[in-house]
């Protein structure tokens, strides 16, 4: 999962550039450099793995959008040719799939990509042959009607012969669903649908199968008894987000849990967080005959278990096993059967959880909040654990807010820290690229803009944020001139800062995206409420460092009536100072009595 590594000069950064790597990021930069339709020469052709790879950054770290016009670049199967698609916040339609899909890719993964619709599910029929994952995740409509009915179930077929991995988020499943004839079918993921009446009795019926991901998906009691027929199972994941009173709420928890153990001998990962499964944390003793003694009914061992229904586990412990969040704080329990263990008691569980919980965004958040408390505590250890954590949260969910904040708010202990110095240019360059990505999205939030605008106050300016420069400016002008108060002074010294240690061109490039105007509007606007502060002051120093050796800058200055504006200051700024000489004329201070040491 990590992206963080150690060069040898002991400066950390990202991976040392491979000539891949120059390869794809030529490609993008003379992407970039072209208005018109980007072709290949003749004679030129590009291995997959490197339209694969080129997809990838173009996303990130190139903050790219994939839409249907850039899927053109990829028409001709033949000299760019895809097998490994995975998109996230994409604007691609119905139809730059179809241009995706006829690459006959083995892999696919969508995840926010929010104008694809039902109608392009039948694209999926004509050209999945070949697919081997498959992952619909969360705002991907293609099996569900343009307009859905809630709890309606969809009806589709998934006749994809040579499917290995299947990832379906939020559908509700149709009652006559079989996924018996897919019988490759290793890997299921079924996070937050809704089974309503149908069975899973069809995954008893798959050989292969070793994962099954039912995270979310409430209430479950009903298909225990199926699930323990699945003898496959290494991975078994019946998690919850405890929102709703009575969700992850079982009877008699100790003995289905007992029951889910033994009857899935093959079960090294078991997932019960946000649920009751754990017991109240009474230890129960079980006896049992030692397996060396088998039959000799001479010899039986003791097995014992903080966790009841994992006591038969005592000998032969879980290699992971998921208690965030558990009912009755299961997670900081003593003798808990498991080698790695996702919960909220100490940093190790709390980093184990995130690296488990990377694509479930509400319970990232909470996880998140956790990291930030240790943080602020300065009780975090894995600094660069915990970054890569926040990073990948951030750049993967940006659509959700509140993990945006608690992402930033983490940001701004870590890059405050002690580590900072070690920072490489690229690892910078990715923290700042991921809290412009954030604040740009969630732009009216005031929250999201304090928090990224007091983070980048600890890097070096402007020599770290140079590569960002114009959509940094233009989130400062935002926050400039939509907000008020503390916000608005923490982006004014910013804009500011960025203004005075630059040269001409960046200067130009400051009066084009609007500075100059957007100062003179903050000074008409304080001036109109007899406001003389701070955030008045420091609008005047931009406009100095602006304008400074800049002459189309100094005419926009002129043409706004910058001149008229600075001349009520400056009578204002007399009239004040007349006022002050009077009051203390009238009013000297009170006589200081000398203190005796």
């Amino acid at each position: 999962m990590s992206n963080i590594y150690v060069g040898p000069d002991g400066v950390l950064d990202e991976k040392f550039k491979s000539l891949q790597h120059f390869c794809i990021d030529f490609l993008y930069k003379n992407i970039q450099d072209q208005d018109y339709k980007p072709i290949l020469h003749n004679g030129v052709l590009l291995p997959s793995d490197v339209c694969d790879k080129f997809l990838d950054y173009f996303q990130f770290p190139c903050n790219g959008e994939i839409n249907d016009s850039l899927l053109e670049i990829f028409e001709n199967t033949l000299k760019t040719p895809l097998k490994y698609v995975h998109l996230r916040n994409s604007t691609i339609s119905n139809h730059g799939l179809s241009k995706l899909l006829n690459h006959r890719l083995m892999s696919l993964s969508l995840w926010y990509c929010r104008n694809l619709t039902s109608d392009a599910s039948r694209l999926l029929t004509m050209f999945g042959e070949n697919l081997r994952n498959l992952e619909l995740g969360l705002n991907v409509k293609l099996l569900k009607h343009s307009e859905p009915m809630e709890n309606e179930p969809v009806d589709f077929e998934l006749n994809f012969p040579n499917l290995r991995r299947l990832v379906l988020v939020g559908v509700v499943m149709n009652q006559e669903m079989s996924l018996a004839h897919l019988h490759d079918l290793n890997y299921i993921d079924f996070t937050s649908c809704t089974l309503g009446k149908c069975t899973l009795e069809s995954l008893t019926q798959l050989p292969h199968l070793q994962t099954l991901i039912l995270f979310s998906v409430w209430p479950i009691s009903n298909h225990l008894p199926t699930i323990c027929n699945i003898k496959t199972l290494h991975t078994l994941d019946i998690s919850i987000v405890n929102q709703v009173t009575g969700q992850g709420t079982y009877d008699q928890p100790d003995q289905k849990l007992e029951m889910l153990v033994y009857n899935l001998p093959n079960l090294t990962h078991l997932d019960i967080s946000g649920t009751n499964l754990a017991g109240n944390g009474v230890a129960r003793k079980v006896t049992t005959p030692d397996e060396k003694t088998m039959g000799t009914n001479s010899n039986y061992c003791l097995l014992s278990s903080d966790i009841p229904g994992l006591a038969s586990r005592s000998q032969h412990p879980l290699q992971f096993l998921g208690l965030y969040q558990t009912e009755h704080y299961a997670c900081k329990r003593h003798d808990i059967p498991a080698i790695e263990i996702a919960g909220e008691a100490n940093e190790k569980q709390i980093l184990t959880a995130a690296r488990y919980y990377h694509d479930r965004p509400i319970v990232l958040t909470k996880i998140l909040n956790d990291l930030y408390h240790l943080f602020r505590f300065e009780s975090c250890k894995e600094i660069y654990t915990a970054l890569d954590v926040v990073l990948n949260a951030m750049d993967k969910h940006l659509q959700f807010k509140h993990m945006q904040i608690s992402g930033s708010a983490t940001l701004f202990y870590i890059v405050k820290g002690r580590e900072k110095s070690k920072f490489g240019t690229t690892l910078k360059n990715h923290i700042i690229t991921t809290l412009l990505n954030g604040m740009a999205v969630h732009i009216t939030d005031d929250t999201m803009l304090r928090n990224g605008y007091l983070t980048l106050t600890q890097f070096s300016m402007p020599a770290d944020v140079l590569f960002e420069y114009e959509r940094l400016i233009k989130i400062l002008l935002h926050g400039v001139s939509k907000t008020e108060g503390f916000v608005q002074r923490i982006a004014i010294y910013l804009l500011n800062t960025l203004a005075c240690q630059v040269d001409g061109r960046q200067k130009l490039v400051l009066g084009e995206l609007g500075v100059i105007s957007t100062m003179l509007n903050l000074i008409k606007n304080r001036l109109d409420r007899l406001m003389f502060d701070d955030v008045l002051e420091v609008a005047w120093s931009t406009m100095w460092n602006v304008t400074d050796e800049t002459a189309i800058n100094c005419k926009k200055f002129l043409e706004g009536q910058g001149m008229q504006y600075f001349l009520k200051c400056l009578n204002v700024s007399i009239l004040r100072r007349q006022t002050i000489f009077c009051k203390m004329r009238f009013f000297p201070r009170p006589f200081m009595k000398k203190k005796n040491f």
